[in-house]
């Protein structure tokens, strides 16, 4: 277990600094331990059977005796969706603002946790204290209702995380960012800005959301029969835009999909949905001619469960597609999806649907900042030091030659589990800690590297072999060892060759002077492996049951 000099204020991401999704940040302070989100990410093709990822907390669970609790800058999925499958091993407090905190409670309640958690509500904009933390919240623009940056004070300097934010004049979801607040904090000082790196390529400003509405609409307006747009269902800002261009073109919303209710709800209860007329239920989309209808439905990276798939597939109960609907996915391709989506994209085409994407019309806008945006905030908040955070290895390596360009020399290129000392003294990388993914299995955490996804990743490779023997007491065959090859061989079409295989490995064990269980297995397991080396070029794995009567 590492331990840290408790004099030493420090900056660990576990999680979105290697990738873009699943953050998780702690900061150490007077030998205490904060999160600043604790996210889930999309699992790609290396983690079969898997949705979501979650971040390892070895680390942190190795030190959980100095460890305050979690403060949620927003509700997207990336920054607060592991909170469903770890808060039970942390059980920790969670501080968050009333929209956020209504999402964190509907996460636990999904496991019965919710009358365990812990959870306080603080305010938009205001200032709260947790340990030796004293933090501030700054409203900043996304896609979501009530994303906060928060400002650390600490007796060596300010710290400035700021999540997920963007400069836009028009978000939908008010407020606009809060400028004057960040340039009074940079004129009070900034010791480290934390920062988002996501669209750190794009050189032009990342696009208003007023404005994505107008053409969405005008793309509305266009469609002859039955409209569907999927995008994140966490996207408050973009359900919203959707929802005013149907109204605009005489359609009524239909939401499909169990996630979009949940944060529609949410965002009612808390106010942000006022002026949005009430959404219909999946099931009365039948009693509406369909070219007055527009769905807005989940699964805009191809998720195989969510309910864009199961459109496409025709296993849908309520929705399905004709000839000349129209298909819109208003969202971002993220890096590793690219083949499920267009394998989706290809069916809706084969239906007859026209399929409309970021790539080829304006039907989305993102929510975090450009490059433009970026240069303003340093110049707003002028931080001595510069740590990008959220992006892949190029982005932060492309963020920290921006900060550089723009003066700020002691920019830091960091990686998840990371250690930089902040101060005292100059800021720089410490040590590494144990850092890595959890693959979501149901109600079960696998570690990313652990035997259950090595196991996996062989079978998918390359099939498995079953073999089971019958013995007597005294060691005998009693009959003809049973040889199964899924995903290796074709049973049918090689049944000379398991025949011979069969007759081959009888000959062995019987000439086995050792017939004890343990001899036999490795007997077995040492034939078995020659000839299917001999046989396929390859060496499964072999599952070996062996029976005594």
């Amino acid at each position: 277990m590492k331990k840290f000099n408790k004099d030493h204020l420090i900056f660990l991401p576990l999680g979105g600094s290697n990738e873009i999704g699943m953050n998780v940040n702690l900061y150490h302070y007077k030998g205490k331990w904060l999160m600043i989100d604790l996210g889930a990410g999309f699992a790609d093709d290396s983690y079969p059977g898997i949705q979501m990822l979650a971040p390892d907390l070895t680390f942190l669970f190795e030190n959980k005796e100095n460890f305050l609790g979690i403060v949620l800058t927003h509700a997207h999925e990336d920054h607060i969706g592991s909170v469903t499958y770890l808060w039970d091993k942390l059980r920790c407090p969670i501080y968050a603002t009333p929209f956020t905190a209504g999402m964190a409670r509907s996460k636990l309640s999904e496991r019965n946790l919710l009358k365990e958690a812990e959870i306080n509500e603080v305010q938009p904009g205001s200032s709260f204290a947790i340990g030796p933390f004293s933090l501030q919240m700054i409203q900043i623009t996304h896609s979501i209702p009530e994303m906060n940056a928060v400002v650390l004070r600490t007796d060596y300097g300010n710290i400035l995380h700021t999540g997920d934010w963007k400069f836009d004049p028009d978000p939908v979801i008010e407020p606009l960012s809060n400028e004057s607040a960040l340039k009074s904090l940079g004129d009070e000082g900034v010791l480290a800005m934390v920062c988002d790196s996501t669209n750190v390529f794009n050189d032009r400003h990342s696009g208003s959301e007023g404005e994505l509405k107008d053409s969405i609409s005008k793309i509305v307006s266009g469609c002859s029969e039955l409209v569907i747009v999927t995008t994140f269902a966490s996207n408050v800002a973009r359900i919203k835009t959707i929802a005013r261009a149907a109204k605009e073109n005489g359609r009524r919303v239909v939401l499909a999909g169990w996630s979009l209710r949940r944060i529609t709800g949410i965002a009612r209860e808390t106010g942000y949905m006022d002026d949005i007329d009430d959404f219909l239920e999946e099931i009365e989309i039948r009693k509406h001619p369909r070219k007055k209808l527009l769905v807005i439905c989940t699964g805009c990276q191809g998720e195989p469960n969510a309910a864009m798939n199961r459109i496409a597939q025709g296993n849908h109960p309520n929705i399905k597609l004709t000839a000349k609907d129209t298909v819109i996915f208003s969202s971002k391709i993220i890096p590793g999806n690219e083949k499920k989506l267009f394998k989706l994209f290809n069916t809706f085409v084969r239906l007859g649907c026209e399929v409309l994407t970021e790539k080829d019309h304006f039907v989305h806008v993102s929510g975090h900042p450009s490059r433009q945006e970026l240069t303003k905030m340093y110049e707003l908040v002028r931080p001595k030091v510069a740590i990008p955070v959220h992006g892949e290895p190029m982005h932060l390596h492309e963020h920290t030659k921006l900060a550089k360009s723009l003066g700020i020399e002691n920019s830091i290129e960091i990686q998840n589990g990371m250690a930089v000392k902040l101060a005292p003294g100059r800021a720089e990388p410490l040590t590494h800690v144990t850092c890595g993914y959890m693959a979501v299995d149901g109600i079960n955490l696998h570690p990313g590297d652990g035997e259950v996804m090595k196991t996996r990743r062989r079978l998918q490779n390359d099939g498995i072999i079953f073999v089971t023997l019958c013995l007597t007491i005294d060691g005998a065959l009693a009959c003809e060892p049973i040889i199964s090859t899924p995903g290796v061989m074709d049973e049918e079409q090689n049944r000379k060759t398991l025949r011979d295989m069969s007759e081959e490995l009888i000959e062995i064990i019987e000439a086995q002077h050792d017939g004890s269980d343990d001899h036999i297995f490795k007997v077995t397991r040492k034939t078995l492996r020659n000839m299917f080396r001999t046989e396929t070029g390859k060496t499964p794995p072999i599952e070996i049951h062996i029976s005594r009567i």
